[in-house]
């Protein structure tokens, strides 16, 4: 899975940034509202991390407008900002949660794969397709009740095709193994 975290604040961005990526997750970052505005019209991800203040903007106009061009991209909101009126409007505005700083990085991890499970999988741990079942979070690939060895890569592979089948070639799932 893609996300992108907006964060100022270097310390965190890079602790969060490494954590994350260890987690297996393919963990972009940017520092100020335009860079993650750039990255956004490029690319496309799974998950946002958002900071609400960022050095050239406000980091709920961001969630606006990653609403807008990316409808069914999940948001994380992170800020310091406590108050239930900001966390109201982050949520109003098309968050899918907000975590309140300083937080644990294992909160953060498991708000993650929660939004995922939600967004993604439908609630489920497992995605079914055809003959494969797939659990992200072990990062196992299924087939007829065998467990297949995977790289890294092929994992990741099979996962965006079974998540997104608009998105390219619809594949055979009746592979023979």
């Amino acid at each position: 899975m893609k996300l992108l975290l907006v964060e100022d604040e270097a310390l965190i961005r890079e602790s969060v940034h490494e954590f994350l990526t260890n987690e297996g997750f393919l963990c972009e970052a940017a520092a100020t509202f335009s860079e993650a505005s750039f990255k956004l019209d490029l690319y496309e991800y799974d998950i946002i991390l958002i900071d609400v203040t960022l050095p050239d903007g406000n980091g709920l106009n961001l969630v606006k407008q990653v609403k807008l061009s990316h409808p069914k991209t999940g948001i994380i909101v992170i800020s310091a900002r406590n108050s239930l009126d900001d966390k109201i409007l982050g949520l109003d505005l098309g968050a899918d949660d907000y975590l309140t700083k300083p937080f644990h990085l294992s909160e953060l991890n498991s708000r993650i794969k929660a939004l995922l499970r939600r967004r993604w999988f439908h609630g489920s741990e497992e995605i079914v397709a055809g003959l494969l079942r797939i659990n992200p979070e072990k990062r196992q690939l299924i087939i007829k009740n065998q467990l297949v060895d995977l790289t890294r890569k092929e994992f990741d592979l099979i996962l965006f095709l079974a998540t997104n089948p608009n998105r390219g070639i619809q594949p055979d799932w009746t592979w023979h193994w």
